[in-house]
């Protein structure tokens, strides 16, 4: 093709407003004008609210009912809390392969809401199911193992559907902006911020409703709403059809699954590790990427595109392993902050109590209240000093993110130290069932803050893994964001199983003792705050050295 005959053409898409790399339903080459955009986001949106509710539904008090209707120990109950959680942001890793290989984002969302919504069905049962048997030998009450196993397995669906779910809408609503459009690339960096505000609004709606409806009516209602509204999630997702682009970037080469693809320019490079770099240098193209060269000489066997792929990828992972503590960080929320808050007096009159998980809140009113700020404010008065349209690069961001996460640690260590001089001042040091006489809202502040951080933390990553990886791995990208939360959960659920057992033994009282006024959370939050601490610093180092892939 000529000069004239491209610039003709490349004329011709401009003006029917053609967007390069997507398709419409009908397999036709999508226009601008009828689709993506905000037009297409707005139902995508939408489902991520309304699957917010059902997730949070379950996860914000689900350490209540472990302790409460399943009758486990506190250590026990925020181990499997941890583990389920982890289970749904790891499971990510999974889906997001699958949907880049051969199911496509669409497909992999309808398939993943459809085992959600069995989930929540059969989570909503098991709560109808009695809780106490008689152990025909002892003739003593137990949980009944039906209601367990039902449950678990119920717990564990959702988990599956969960963490297909989300890695996919939330690439499938960054692929309705184009790229190489600048009113659509900048809108696309808007949208990450505005999808986290509704996702927070569609948590705070949930830990309002569904956490008194729980503690205050009944489980089984309280777990059937969330189900209700995973239906409603589906709903509005397949009602935007007929406007959503539909990458071919991502879904046109399908014939190797990502970690296939990444694994082979691996043992290629392994293979030709003999090979000397001038005898690849040919090979590469001149634009290739300066970093991890032993990769290059995979270039004799493998694709120069797949080569590329695998340094992209492998570029990330300093990163990554720098952002698990603060995914250590961030399950504690659901968990040790929330049974620190069930020990304090959380009456509002004489007749109205406050579910702890319900101060989770404050998480999510930090949060709507602080991006309308960061997007409004910081990043027009950023933007103006750095000459960025998103004011600050996303690793800046993370870093002040995880920064902001040690003074929430630091607080919540004194208040709980505060909380057990009460205790020990009150003589309750003995009674965990008594309330101890000091405000829940002492817990506010590392709740905000927590918030605060979070805006910063856990949006900077997820723009950053979506635009670092090449667009064929975009789903993948968003999973090793989201397994951030996986990884940092599974790491808390070992770190307190190991903390348990090395903390009660000769007699011991454990950090995590079934009576609060009796364990050491402070000691955890502490230990919490160090590791924070190296990780920021570990995190800025990398950052530092780390070259961005289509820098902004």
């Amino acid at each position: 093709m000529s000069i004239s005959e491209a610039a003709d053409e490349a004329g011709t898409t401009l003006l029917n407003g053609i967007v390069d790399g997507s398709v419409d339903l009908r397999g036709k080459p999508s226009v601008r004008s009828t689709s993506g955009g905000w037009r297409s986001s707005g139902f995508i949106i939408g489902a991520e609210v309304a699957e917010k509710f059902a997730y949070l539904g379950i996860a914000s008090n689900l350490i209540t009912y472990f302790t409460g209707p399943l009758e486990m120990s506190t250590a026990s109950a925020a181990s499997n809390v941890n583990f389920w959680l982890g289970t749904a942001a790891f499971l990510p890793l999974i889906w997001g392969s699958i949907a880049d290989s051969f199911l496509g984002r669409y497909r992999t969302i309808l398939l993943t809401s459809s085992l959600y919504i069995l989930g929540l069905g059969l989570l909503t049962f098991s709560a109808t199911i009695p809780s106490l048997c008689k152990d025909q030998e002892t003739l003593v009450s137990c949980v009944s193992k039906l209601k367990i196993t039902i449950f678990f397995s119920a717990l564990y669906l959702i988990a599956i559907g969960e963490g297909g779910f989300k890695v996919c809408i939330r690439a499938f609503g960054a692929d309705q902006f184009d790229e190489q459009d600048p009113k659509e690339s900048k809108a696309k960096s808007v949208y990450f911020n505005w999808s986290y505000f509704a996702r927070s609004a569609g948590i705070l709606t949930t830990r309002l409703i569904s956490n008194y409806v729980q503690e205050n009516l009944s489980w089984a209602l309280g777990f059937g709403i969330p189900c209700l509204s995973m239906m409603l999630s589906l709903f509005l997702f397949l009602l935007g059809t007929h406007t959503y682009r539909f990458s071919t970037g991502g879904e046109g080469r399908k014939q190797f699954n990502p970690f296939v693809r990444i694994g082979r320019v691996f043992v290629a490079a392994a293979k030709n590790r003999q090979q000397t770099s001038s005898e690849t240098y040919h090979l590469v193209p001149t634009e290739s990427s300066k970093t991890f060269r032993f990769l290059d000489r995979a270039a004799i066997s493998c694709d120069s595109r797949e080569v590329e792929e695998a340094k992209a990828v492998l570029s990330l992972v300093p990163i990554w392993m720098c952002c698990l503590v603060f995914g250590i960080v961030y399950a504690q929320s659901p968990t040790f902050f929330t049974k620190q808050g069930s020990t304090m007096d959380r009456s509002i009159s004489s007749t109205l109590l406050v579910p702890a998980a319900t101060l989770q809140c404050f998480i999510n009113l930090s949060i709507l209240v602080f991006i309308p700020i960061y997007d409004r404010l910081f990043v027009p008065v950023a933007r103006s000093i750095t000459h960025r349209p998103a004011g600050i690069t996303t690793l800046q961001r993370t870093s002040t993110g995880i920064f902001l996460s040690i003074p929430s640690l630091v607080i919540a260590a004194l208040v709980e130290m505060k909380r057990l001089k009460t205790a020990r001042d009150q003589g309750l040091v003995d009674s965990p069932e008594a309330t101890v006489p000091m405000s829940v809202c002492w817990l506010i502040p590392q709740y905000v803050l927590y918030g605060v951080s979070d805006v910063f933390t856990m949006v900077g990553v997820q723009e950053f893994f979506y635009g670092q990886v090449p667009v064929e791995l975009r789903s993948l990208g968003l999973s090793l964001y989201l397994s951030v939360v996986g990884i940092g959960n599974f790491l808390s659920s070992f770190m307190v199983a190991v903390i348990e057992k090395a903390t009660s033994q000769s007699g011991q009282v454990s950090w995590f003792a079934n009576n609060l006024n009796q364990a050491h959370l402070d000691y955890f939050y502490w230990l919490l705050a160090c590791l924070s601490s190296v990780a920021f610093v570990s995190f800025v180092y990398f950052a530092k050295s780390y070259v961005y892939r289509n820098p902004k």
